[in-house]
């Protein structure tokens, strides 16, 4: 007759111990996920902050390279679809900015010609977050000043806060 080995545990956790294990990890997923969320939020916003510095630097170029005035559309400082660089595509910015959408934030690009010559004057480019409070928390905006601005309650405007120069 066989007996069971009562020197040996049994392998494997208890439904116990499974239900603490478990436990544990739900607590901490629930700890850790707000904060990897707030991180990339963080990113994103950054990145758009970068982007509307890149594209105030870009106008800068537009203007000196092709003595046109600024960039009739945010796609003109984009890449050519071959070719060199021309003053309808200048190659200054990175196709996907120039598509408008980047890193959870939308940018929109109006150029003005105030005296009617043909000329952009001025531009105002403002980035959003595609769905706010999960891409981003803050909106952005940027002219021919190349100042930079912020609002956490809405589309920023040339009158929102700006953010400290880097």
């Amino acid at each position: 007759m066989l007996r069971p080995n009562r020197l040996r545990p049994a392998a494997g956790l208890t439904l116990v111990e499974l239900l603490v294990v478990m436990t544990v990890f739900m607590t901490l997923m629930a700890i850790a996920i707000p904060h990897l969320m707030r991180a990339r939020d963080i990113a994103n916003e950054a990145s758009a902050v970068a982007s509307l510095r890149t594209v105030s630097t870009a106008q800068a170029t537009y203007q000196q390279t092709f003595g046109v005035g600024y960039a009739p559309t945010l796609g003109t400082l984009g890449p050519p679809a071959g070719g060199g660089p021309t003053a309808a595509a200048a190659d200054l910015i990175d196709q996907v900015l120039a598509a408008g959408s980047k890193a959870g934030y939308s940018f929109f690009y109006v150029a003005v010609d105030a005296d009617g010559d043909g000329r952009m004057d001025s531009f105002t480019l403002r980035a959003s977050p595609i769905v706010p409070g999960q891409t981003g928390n803050k909106f952005f905006f940027t002219d021919e000043t190349n100042v930079i601005r912020f609002s956490l309650a809405g589309p920023a405007t040339a009158a929102s806060t700006p953010i400290p120069p880097q």
